[in-house]
């Protein structure tokens, strides 16, 4: 069955803006959502810095109605809606509408604050929503009831590879005819003291506090881990000649996947980057597109030492002597990294990338890693030329996850 899936909505809750179009445009111009923690707790970590979203839900959302939910499920509503409306709120047939949306961890926050509530004040003060909020698929699930979703509501876990793997699935479901409309994203709400004393117990994050904005680093040889940030995205994936019968606009086009494992380390990268070489192969294979067809990759590049580099590798592996063609932004350099939806909102910047023909700026690179052999933007957007554009988006996680998702140009 020869199912063509394109993007027909966007919608985003980020460091960077309250909905897409604002994330965008600081993007391009190379804003930093990295700010200082204000909260009294921070005094107690040994890093002071995070990437909030910079709109709170309770600016948005019903204040009522969020005593229900997870921060992660709001991030989850808030991408959800803006990306139907995005779409033209299209008419949905229950049983042909599917929802993927990831979560690297899911409601840590509510389960932490409700375990205080019954250390503190006893069992029946513990809320009676305590489970629906804390519960992984919990962002998915309130998605697929408010829009009525009946082909399935799935929530894949894999750690920061999530979201990437829930537009992945989201291919999947369209192609195989399972569905003709898909909601797929990802979502993370955890700054909060317990996950970032133990990123920081780990030695992941970077503990340049006196300086936010130039905290998080990809690819600059001073980079010392990455920064924290929170928010969601959501993509509107959609067959395509549904979507063309309705006359809607399209972004983009999702034309393959690679999904592996590196059966390495539970938390470092293989060094080898055999996994990362083979999800980029099945990407292209899948997406029946040749290597010179490539032209941008939103890598993964969280910041850390070892990270980048095994990335990098494993690129100039994957991509051979067409690399140095290929303009590589790391978004995280000004997003942090939102961890589960961290694949979802680079989905989305890679969309964008293809339809506005201009990749994105990597900022904070003062020197340039030595040991990363890559064509990187740095600083300023750079324009995408080609009559057919693909752009890769990378994504792995701890537990040895890669996922690599090729959108194509319309």
């Amino acid at each position: 069955m020869n199912r063509r899936v394109v993007v027909t909505g966007l919608g985003a809750t980020t460091p960077l803006g309250g909905d897409v179009p604002t994330t965008w445009r600081a993007l391009l111009a190379g804003q930093s959502g990295v700010q200082r923690i204000e909260a009294e707790w921070v005094s107690t970590l040994p890093i002071s810095i995070a990437a909030s979203v910079a709109v709170d839900p309770s600016e948005v959302m019903d204040r009522i109605a969020l005593r229900k939910l997870d921060r992660s499920e709001a991030f989850a509503l808030i991408a959800a809606r803006e990306a139907f409306a995005d779409a033209g709120s299209p008419t949905i047939d229950p049983l042909r509408t599917a929802v993927t949306i990831a979560s690297g961890i899911g409601g840590v926050t509510t389960l932490i604050e409700q375990y205080d509530i019954w250390r503190t004040k006893g069992a029946r003060q513990v809320s009676p929503h305590t489970v629906p909020m804390l519960m992984p698929n919990g962002p998915a699930a309130h998605v697929g009831l408010e829009f009525g979703a009946g082909a399935g509501v799935h929530t894949p876990v894999s750690a920061c590879a999530s979201g990437a793997e829930a537009v992945a699935q989201g291919l999947s479901m369209i192609r195989e005819g399972k569905a003709d409309l898909v909601f797929a994203g990802g979502v993370e709400a955890a700054i909060h003291p317990l996950p970032l004393a133990a990123f920081a117990s780990m030695k992941a994050l970077s503990t340049r506090s006196d300086e936010p904005e130039k905290a998080s680093r990809p690819y600059d040889r001073a980079r010392d881990g990455f920064v924290l940030g929170e928010g969601g995205a959501v993509l509107i994936l959609e067959e395509y000649e549904s979507a063309k019968a309705r006359s809607a606009r399209i972004y983009g086009e999702v034309l393959g996947g690679g999904i592996t494992s590196d059966g390495h380390h539970i938390a470092a990268p293989d060094p080898q980057g055999d996994g990362v070489v083979r999800a980029i192969s099945m990407a292209l294979a899948d997406g029946n597109i040749s290597t010179e067809d490539v032209l941008h990759i939103n890598a993964h590049a969280t910041s850390t030492p070892a990270g980048d580099i095994a990335e990098a590798h494993a690129l100039t592996l994957a991509l051979g002597s067409h690399l140095p063609n290929v303009l590589v932004s790391a978004t995280k350099s000004m997003t942090g990294h939102l961890l589960g939806g961290a694949g979802a909102i680079e989905s989305i910047f890679s969309v964008l990338a293809l339809q506005e023909r201009v990749a994105p700026p990597t900022i904070n690179i003062d020197q340039l890693d030595p040991e990363i052999s890559l064509n990187v933007v740095r600083e300023k957007p750079r324009p995408l030329e080609g009559k057919r554009v693909v752009a890769l988006n990378d994504s792995f996680g701890f537990g040895g996850h890669n996922v690599v998702v090729a959108f194509g140009s319309i």
